[in-house]
């Protein structure tokens, strides 16, 4: 199986942590945030991993090599010119997402309990173009999903955007998890930009395709990307 990590952020969000590495490298629990992916990937299975880079991108290189790569099959994904956004940095791997399986894409910031193989299968199960871990919790933007979980909208509680289809008269509020899957015959539609969103790109897709919402509330979950929630991070039970 394959899966993309996404490891290019400036990690803005973590300063003064970041300005001398990148947020891939920060520590939790003794080990790099990158190292903990890379770890959970390969107990779940996969083989193949794509990590696109940019902020302090030869850190991330350099800890790969003194590790071996885990003993994986690692291929970077070099942004160091020019951070692409998640749509663009999966455009620039269509390669790698191309073939015959559905395509695990991660944030390196995350850190969860999801059941990677039941997502997976629910996501062939549905033959989804695209399959979005989500989950009930406050935020101030939502993906909003009909009674079959198919993505149908989206908002930004802070600027009162909205985009999608709002005709349903019950639709389902959640929070994006920063984990998705992506099927390879979703490459073809990808925007012929440099750099797009990739909510943009599912919100396009959901009146031609499938765009499934997994919801995962009973699962441990963690957005690494804030300082106080890296204090909450040490005591999590991953």
């Amino acid at each position: 199986m394959k899966a993309i990590i996404l490891a290019a952020g400036l990690g803005t969000r973590l300063l003064p942590l970041t300005k001398d590495r990148p947020k891939a490298l920060i520590q939790v629990q003794g080990k790099p945030l990158l190292q903990h992916q890379l770890e959970k990937l390969k107990a779940a299975g996969f083989s193949k991993v794509l990590i696109n880079i940019h902020h302090f991108g030869d850190q991330i290189v350099d800890f790969l090599e003194m590790h071996n790569s885990f003993e994986m099959d690692i291929e970077i994904s070099d942004e160091r010119n020019a951070l692409l956004d998640t749509g663009g940095a999966l455009r620039k791997a269509a390669h790698f997402i191309q073939g015959e399986e559905p395509v695990l894409i991660h944030n390196v910031d995350v850190l969860s309990t999801i059941a990677l193989e039941d997502m997976f299968n629910n996501h062939k199960l549905r033959a989804a173009c695209a399959t979005l871990a989500v989950r009930h919790r406050p935020s101030t933007r939502y993906l909003l999903f009909d009674e079959r979980n198919q993505l149908r909208a989206w908002e930004n509680l802070k600027t009162g955007e909205k985009k999608g289809d709002w005709s349903s008269m019950q639709l389902i509020e959640a929070a994006f998890s920063g984990i998705h899957i992506i099927s390879p015959q979703c490459v073809d539609l990808f925007p012929d930009k440099q750099a797009f969103s990739i909510i943009d790109f599912y919100i396009s897709l959901i009146d031609s395709h499938t765009v499934s919402g997994y919801f995962h509330d009973n699962s441990v979950w963690l957005d690494v990307g804030k300082p106080e929630t890296l204090t909450e991070a040490e005591k999590l039970k991953l």
